[in-house]
């Protein structure tokens, strides 16, 4: 008496082959070869991903974007901040250069005024006072913005005339 026909033995005669690790493959499900993957015997690269480790691959992503997000912000609030100050030192060094080049000496003491440049208005206060044996005067030039926030200072010396 023969034994009867399996359904991998019909499927085998029709053409069918079985795509299931099997020692008929190739390979056996106990030990597997590096040229097919280390991988387990219930598990294939062909099964994909579950749905688990997509959600905390997911989770991963999202932490990642949202700490470039807050750098993102820190960055904007920085340049900005660093624009104002650029613009109140342009200002401090035009009235430096006003100064400098005036043939006549600046008055001693306090004097204040408005400058717009950059689309802002600039409130600035030079102050002269003569130094040393009186042959020279120190100006100190500050400027604020429209708040009133000091955003530049600078410090120049010129001959007295």
């Amino acid at each position: 008496m023969s034994r009867p026909e399996t359904i991998r033995q019909r499927s085998a005669k029709h053409g069918f082959t079985s795509i299931w690790p099997s020692a008929e493959n190739g390979f056996s499900l106990c030990r597997r070869s590096a040229e097919h993957g280390f991988t387990p015997a219930w598990r294939s690269a062909e099964n994909g991903f579950t749905l688990i480790e997509m959600l905390v691959a997911l989770a991963v992503f999202s932490l990642a974007a949202l700490a470039l997000l807050r750098l993102e912000g820190a960055t904007l609030s920085s340049t900005h901040e660093l624009d104002r100050r650029t613009m109140a030192q342009i200002v401090a060094r035009n009235l430096a250069a006003e100064v400098l080049t005036d043939p006549v000496a600046p008055t001693l003491g306090e004097t204040k005024g408005e400058e717009v440049n950059g689309g802002s208005t600039w409130h600035w206060t030079r102050a002269a006072r003569r130094i040393g044996d009186g042959v020279a005067i120190r100006i100190d030039i500050a400027v604020a913005d429209e708040a009133g926030q000091a955003m530049a200072d600078l410090t120049l010396v010129r001959r007295a005339q």
